[in-house]
């Protein structure tokens, strides 16, 4: 008769989760690389312009900066690229003209579009595995996973803030 493990199962589980996690955020990060490549851009941009394409609206530069978790320094670099590539005009707004709006340029954001759709039907063969419950799961997984992450993303960035006026 086999032995049984002395470690709890959940120490088991959570040390496989941690292992696994890793693999699965190099391989999404492997991933958008090999995306952004195709389409001729930084990594960082292509998840701006997924970000964009989520918005009902064109957005400020400040906007693109929160979406990104990038400072407004930054996220005007990262819209200058993008206006540069041609994948986002800006316009000042018609209602307040001290603010520039940045928008996606439809022609070019369906051809964005035409790449995800090119590699969804794998995604989508992969949920049909999945249950309602399962998905409902990895739903609230995803977005558990991406509020933390915002959180892990400013916390780091206060330790490079306190770590630079310490120098």
């Amino acid at each position: 008769m086999p032995q049984k493990s002395s470690v709890p199962r959940r120490s088991v589980l959570l040390a496989e989760l941690a292992v696994t996690s890793r693999r699965y955020m190099a391989s999404y990060a492997l991933f958008n690389q090999a995306v952004a490549d195709h389409l001729r851009l930084h990594p960082t941009d292509l998840q701006c312009l997924n970000l964009l394409g989520l918005e009902a609206e064109p957005v400020t530069t400040g906007r693109v900066a929160e979406l990104t978790g990038l400072t407004t320094g930054s996220a005007t670099r990262l819209v200058d690229r993008l206006e540069r590539a041609g994948y986002v005009t800006r316009a000042r707004d018609t209602a307040d003209r001290r603010r520039v709006l940045v928008a996606t340029v439809p022609e070019r954001m369906a051809e964005f579009g035409a790449v995800w759709e090119r590699l969804n039907s794998g995604w989508a063969e992969l949920f049909e595995a999945y249950g309602d419950d399962e998905i409902a799961f990895l739903i609230t997984h995803m977005r558990r996973t991406a509020e933390l992450s915002a959180v892990q993303v400013e916390r780091l960035r206060d330790s490079d803030r306190d770590a630079a006026q310490r120098r």
